[in-house]
Protein backbone atom coordinates (compact mmCIF):
# COMPACT_ATOMS: atom_id res chain seq x y z
CA UNK A 1 0.00 0.00 0.00
CA UNK A 2 1.20 3.52 -0.75
CA UNK A 3 1.79 6.08 1.99
CA UNK A 4 -1.28 7.95 0.78
CA UNK A 5 -3.50 4.85 0.96
CA UNK A 6 -2.30 3.89 4.43
CA UNK A 7 -2.80 7.38 5.82
CA UNK A 8 -6.24 7.74 4.21
CA UNK A 9 -7.38 4.35 5.52
CA UNK A 10 -6.18 5.22 9.04
CA UNK A 11 -7.94 8.61 9.02
CA UNK A 12 -11.17 7.16 7.67
CA UNK A 13 -11.35 4.29 10.16
CA UNK A 14 -10.69 6.55 13.14
CA UNK A 15 -13.31 9.02 11.96
CA UNK A 16 -16.15 6.53 11.37
CA UNK A 17 -15.47 4.81 14.71
CA UNK A 18 -16.32 8.06 16.47
CA UNK A 19 -19.93 7.64 17.64
CA UNK A 20 -20.42 11.37 18.02
CA UNK A 21 -19.56 11.82 14.34
CA UNK A 22 -22.12 9.22 13.29
CA UNK A 23 -24.83 10.81 15.43
CA UNK A 24 -24.34 14.33 14.14
CA UNK A 25 -23.76 13.41 10.49
CA UNK A 26 -26.38 10.69 10.09
CA UNK A 27 -28.92 10.55 12.90
CA UNK A 28 -29.49 14.23 13.71
CA UNK A 29 -30.30 15.55 10.20
CA UNK A 30 -32.40 12.45 9.53
CA UNK A 31 -34.52 12.89 12.66
CA UNK A 32 -35.00 16.62 12.05
CA UNK A 33 -35.93 15.98 8.41
CA UNK A 34 -38.51 13.32 9.23
CA UNK A 35 -40.02 15.40 12.03
CA UNK A 36 -40.28 18.73 10.22
CA UNK A 37 -41.20 17.60 6.71
CA UNK A 38 -43.90 15.20 7.92
CA UNK A 39 -45.85 18.20 9.17
CA UNK A 40 -45.15 20.44 6.15
CA UNK A 41 -45.34 18.17 3.12
CA UNK A 42 -47.53 20.50 1.07
CA UNK A 43 -45.84 23.79 1.94
CA UNK A 44 -43.60 25.75 -0.42
CA UNK A 45 -40.56 27.91 0.23
CA UNK A 46 -38.46 29.98 -2.17
CA UNK A 47 -40.59 28.76 -5.07
CA UNK A 48 -40.04 25.02 -4.53
CA UNK A 49 -41.70 22.34 -2.43
CA UNK A 50 -40.80 22.42 1.24
CA UNK A 51 -39.74 18.73 1.26
CA UNK A 52 -37.15 19.41 -1.45
CA UNK A 53 -35.89 22.60 0.22
CA UNK A 54 -35.56 20.92 3.60
CA UNK A 55 -33.99 17.75 2.19
CA UNK A 56 -31.23 19.87 0.67
CA UNK A 57 -30.97 21.88 3.90
CA UNK A 58 -30.56 18.79 6.09
CA UNK A 59 -28.12 17.27 3.61
CA UNK A 60 -26.06 20.44 3.98
CA UNK A 61 -26.43 20.40 7.77
CA UNK A 62 -25.24 16.81 8.14
CA UNK A 63 -22.49 17.35 5.58
CA UNK A 64 -21.16 20.33 7.54
CA UNK A 65 -20.65 18.15 10.60
CA UNK A 66 -19.07 15.47 8.41
CA UNK A 67 -16.48 17.74 6.82
CA UNK A 68 -15.40 19.12 10.19
CA UNK A 69 -14.75 15.62 11.56
CA UNK A 70 -11.22 15.24 10.09
CA UNK A 71 -10.35 18.53 11.80
CA UNK A 72 -11.41 16.96 15.06
CA UNK A 73 -8.99 14.13 14.44
CA UNK A 74 -6.21 16.67 13.87
CA UNK A 75 -6.78 18.20 17.30
CA UNK A 76 -6.76 14.75 18.92
CA UNK A 77 -3.56 13.82 17.07
CA UNK A 78 -1.88 17.01 18.25
CA UNK A 79 -2.84 16.31 21.86
CA UNK A 80 -1.62 12.70 21.72
CA UNK A 81 1.68 13.54 20.05
CA UNK A 82 0.81 11.72 16.84
CA UNK A 83 1.45 14.85 14.78
CA UNK A 84 4.99 14.89 16.15
CA UNK A 85 5.47 11.29 15.04
CA UNK A 86 4.22 12.06 11.53
CA UNK A 87 6.97 14.63 11.10
CA UNK A 88 9.64 11.94 11.18
CA UNK A 89 7.87 9.81 8.56
CA UNK A 90 8.11 10.20 4.76
CA UNK A 91 4.58 11.60 4.73
CA UNK A 92 4.50 14.79 2.67
CA UNK A 93 2.36 17.79 3.56
CA UNK A 94 0.46 17.48 0.27
CA UNK A 95 -0.41 13.87 1.06
CA UNK A 96 -1.46 14.85 4.56
CA UNK A 97 -3.87 17.52 3.30
CA UNK A 98 -5.23 15.34 0.52
CA UNK A 99 -6.00 12.55 2.97
CA UNK A 100 -7.93 14.97 5.20
CA UNK A 101 -9.96 16.26 2.26
CA UNK A 102 -10.75 12.78 0.93
CA UNK A 103 -11.69 11.56 4.41
CA UNK A 104 -14.11 14.47 4.79
CA UNK A 105 -15.82 13.68 1.51
CA UNK A 106 -15.96 9.94 2.16
CA UNK A 107 -17.80 10.66 5.41
CA UNK A 108 -20.15 13.07 3.62
CA UNK A 109 -21.39 10.59 1.00
CA UNK A 110 -23.27 8.24 3.39
CA UNK A 111 -24.87 11.31 4.98
CA UNK A 112 -26.17 12.50 1.63
CA UNK A 113 -27.41 9.02 0.72
CA UNK A 114 -29.38 8.63 3.97
CA UNK A 115 -30.95 12.09 3.73
CA UNK A 116 -31.80 11.59 0.03
CA UNK A 117 -33.55 8.30 0.78
CA UNK A 118 -35.56 9.92 3.56
CA UNK A 119 -36.43 12.86 1.31
CA UNK A 120 -37.63 10.49 -1.41
CA UNK A 121 -39.83 8.69 1.12
CA UNK A 122 -41.29 12.05 2.13
CA UNK A 123 -42.29 12.94 -1.41
CA UNK A 124 -39.21 14.49 -3.07
CA UNK A 125 -39.22 13.44 -6.71
CA UNK A 126 -36.23 14.47 -8.79
CA UNK A 127 -34.74 13.08 -11.97
CA UNK A 128 -31.38 11.33 -11.75
CA UNK A 129 -29.78 14.38 -13.40
CA UNK A 130 -31.22 16.72 -10.76
CA UNK A 131 -30.08 14.48 -7.89
CA UNK A 132 -26.59 14.43 -9.37
CA UNK A 133 -26.58 18.18 -9.90
CA UNK A 134 -27.66 18.83 -6.31
CA UNK A 135 -24.96 16.45 -5.06
CA UNK A 136 -22.33 18.16 -7.18
CA UNK A 137 -23.31 21.59 -5.87
CA UNK A 138 -23.22 20.34 -2.27
CA UNK A 139 -19.78 18.79 -2.71
CA UNK A 140 -18.38 21.93 -4.33
CA UNK A 141 -19.98 24.18 -1.73
CA UNK A 142 -18.37 22.15 1.05
CA UNK A 143 -14.80 22.93 -0.06
CA UNK A 144 -14.46 26.04 2.17
CA UNK A 145 -15.76 24.08 5.16
CA UNK A 146 -13.29 21.25 4.66
CA UNK A 147 -10.54 23.86 4.83
CA UNK A 148 -12.13 25.42 7.93
CA UNK A 149 -12.11 22.01 9.60
CA UNK A 150 -8.38 21.64 8.97
CA UNK A 151 -7.70 25.16 10.25
CA UNK A 152 -9.78 24.62 13.41
CA UNK A 153 -8.05 21.31 14.07
CA UNK A 154 -4.66 23.02 14.05
CA UNK A 155 -5.73 26.00 16.14
CA UNK A 156 -8.12 24.69 18.78
CA UNK A 157 -7.39 22.38 21.71
CA UNK A 158 -9.32 19.14 22.17
CA UNK A 159 -11.24 20.57 25.14
CA UNK A 160 -12.48 23.53 23.12
CA UNK A 161 -13.06 21.59 19.93
CA UNK A 162 -16.65 20.35 20.39
CA UNK A 163 -18.17 23.74 21.30
CA UNK A 164 -16.16 25.46 18.57
CA UNK A 165 -17.24 23.05 15.82
CA UNK A 166 -20.81 23.04 17.11
CA UNK A 167 -20.97 26.84 17.09
CA UNK A 168 -19.51 27.06 13.58
CA UNK A 169 -21.79 24.42 12.07
CA UNK A 170 -24.97 25.67 13.73
CA UNK A 171 -24.09 29.29 13.01
CA UNK A 172 -23.41 28.72 9.31
CA UNK A 173 -26.45 26.48 8.95
CA UNK A 174 -28.73 28.87 10.82
CA UNK A 175 -27.75 32.01 8.93
CA UNK A 176 -27.52 30.04 5.70
CA UNK A 177 -31.23 29.26 5.99
CA UNK A 178 -31.16 25.57 6.90
CA UNK A 179 -33.97 26.11 9.40
CA UNK A 180 -35.86 28.73 7.44
CA UNK A 181 -35.23 32.19 6.07
CA UNK A 182 -34.60 34.81 8.71
CA UNK A 183 -33.89 37.55 6.18
CA UNK A 184 -35.90 37.99 2.99
CA UNK A 185 -34.69 41.43 1.99
CA UNK A 186 -32.47 44.33 2.94
CA UNK A 187 -28.87 44.56 4.10
CA UNK A 188 -28.94 41.34 6.14
CA UNK A 189 -29.99 39.31 3.11
CA UNK A 190 -27.03 40.74 1.23
CA UNK A 191 -24.76 39.76 4.14
CA UNK A 192 -25.98 36.17 4.46
CA UNK A 193 -25.60 35.70 0.70
CA UNK A 194 -21.88 36.14 1.30
CA UNK A 195 -21.86 32.90 3.32
CA UNK A 196 -21.09 29.68 1.41
CA UNK A 197 -23.69 27.91 3.55
CA UNK A 198 -26.41 30.10 1.99
CA UNK A 199 -25.69 28.48 -1.38
CA UNK A 200 -25.29 25.01 0.13
CA UNK A 201 -28.80 25.14 1.56
CA UNK A 202 -30.19 26.24 -1.79
CA UNK A 203 -28.58 23.43 -3.75
CA UNK A 204 -31.97 21.75 -4.19
CA UNK A 205 -33.51 24.93 -5.56
CA UNK A 206 -30.47 25.43 -7.80
CA UNK A 207 -30.64 21.85 -9.10
CA UNK A 208 -34.18 22.27 -10.45
CA UNK A 209 -33.58 25.86 -11.53
CA UNK A 210 -30.42 25.47 -13.59
CA UNK A 211 -27.66 25.80 -10.99
CA UNK A 212 -26.25 28.57 -8.85
CA UNK A 213 -26.16 32.09 -10.21
CA UNK A 214 -22.74 33.65 -10.77
CA UNK A 215 -22.93 35.18 -7.29
CA UNK A 216 -22.99 31.75 -5.66
CA UNK A 217 -19.94 30.52 -7.56
CA UNK A 218 -18.03 33.71 -6.72
CA UNK A 219 -18.81 33.41 -2.99
CA UNK A 220 -17.65 29.78 -2.78
CA UNK A 221 -14.55 30.54 -4.86
CA UNK A 222 -13.63 33.60 -2.77
CA UNK A 223 -13.88 31.69 0.52
CA UNK A 224 -11.78 28.87 -0.94
CA UNK A 225 -9.08 31.22 -2.24
CA UNK A 226 -8.77 32.84 1.19
CA UNK A 227 -8.83 29.62 3.21
CA UNK A 228 -6.34 27.57 1.17
CA UNK A 229 -3.27 29.70 2.01
CA UNK A 230 -4.56 30.20 5.55
CA UNK A 231 -4.74 26.43 6.06
CA UNK A 232 -1.17 26.08 4.77
CA UNK A 233 0.12 28.81 7.10
CA UNK A 234 -1.67 27.36 10.13
CA UNK A 235 -0.35 23.88 9.34
CA UNK A 236 3.24 25.07 9.03
CA UNK A 237 3.12 27.15 12.23
CA UNK A 238 1.54 24.33 14.17
CA UNK A 239 3.92 21.61 13.00
CA UNK A 240 6.92 23.86 13.59
CA UNK A 241 5.97 23.96 17.28
CA UNK A 242 5.52 20.23 17.81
Amino acid sequence: MTTMTVHLRSDLLRTVRNRRTLIFTLALPLVVLLTVVSANRHARIDGISFPLYFTAAMAAYGALFAVFSPGSRIAVDRASGWTRQLRITPLRARTYFLAKVLTAYLVVLPTLAVVYLAGTALGVHLSAAHWLEMTGLLLLGLVPFVLMGIIVGHLISVDALAPTVGALVVGFALFGGAFGNFFNSGVMLTVVKLLPSFWLVRSGQAAVGGGWPLEGWLVVAAWTLVLVPLACVVYRRDTDRV
